[in-house]
């Protein structure tokens, strides 16, 4: 069973329970950020997107990656962030004596084992659509993926980009037509990256058969946070993943 935080919300003073999420590591051991007991939750007033990552590294692996920031909500309504210890931190000293380098992590002892199940994340905000994207992403093996701070176009679709990778998601009630695969292709065909798409509403015919004939994969995100594919391109990248 995983284990209970005594989280004090800097609000009100309630003390809520908390139990850290864990995430997939490309090792397939799962991750969980390691909370930081000396430092005190800060009131989430308002959120941007560099913010809502944390850098945490692998105990099995050693592999640093970034996940979302953990947050707790009280019932007096505020969002608390919860700090989480530096993943490249020293050994704690005392006065006095000498710190030492943290030591490299050894190699593992056997091959990294089959991707771990995705864990969901449920979608209540378009910004939870897009956090879901890139946690998938993520866990397709993709690494550094980043909201870009220029959009390149004026949709109400959201890109992510990462090496080899751009993609969109569509967090709106009407599904994505053929014009938004098409320009999302040529993002990918300019840069020779594979292109990605996410939708909360599924895709008009057209687009679903304009995609499979540009190998675009596509993907429908429900409200339980887990990207389906919905065509052959997004099966065989599921398969095969960012290496593929």
């Amino acid at each position: 069973m995983a284990e209970t935080f005594p989280v004090r919300c800097p609000a009100c003073g309630l003390q809520n329970a908390y139990v850290p999420p864990a995430f997939p590591c490309a090792c397939g051991r799962p991750v969980t950020p390691p909370l930081d007991p000396g430092t005190d939750p800060v009131a989430l007033t308002h959120r941007t997107w560099s913010e809502s990552w944390v850098a945490v590294r692998c105990t099995a692996c050693g592999r640093r990656d970034e996940w979302p920031q953990p947050e707790v909500g009280c019932s007096c309504g505020t969002v608390a962030r919860v700090p989480v210890q530096p993943a490249d931190t020293g050994v704690r000293t005392t006065p006095g004596s000498v710190a030492e380098p943290p030591t490299a992590p050894p190699p593992p002892a056997a091959p990294p084992a089959p991707r771990a199940a995705f864990r969901p994340l449920t979608i209540r905000t378009a910004g939870d659509a897009v956090l879901t994207a890139a946690l998938y992403l993520r866990w397709l093996g993709f690494r550094d993926v980043r909201q870009p701070e220029v959009r390149p176009l004026p949709t109400a679709a959201v890109d992510l980009r990462a090496p080899g990778l751009v993609a969109q998601v569509d967090p709106t009630t009407a599904p994505a037509g053929l014009r938004a695969v098409e320009c999302l292709w040529l993002n990918g065909l300019t840069e020779s990256a594979t292109a990605a798409y996410f939708a909360l509403a599924g895709y008009t015919d057209d687009a679903r058969g304009r995609a499979g004939e540009l190998g675009v994969p596509l993907f429908a995100v429900d409200l339980t946070g887990v990207p389906q594919p919905v065509n052959d391109p997004a099966e065989h990248l599921v398969r095969t993943g960012a290496l593929g």
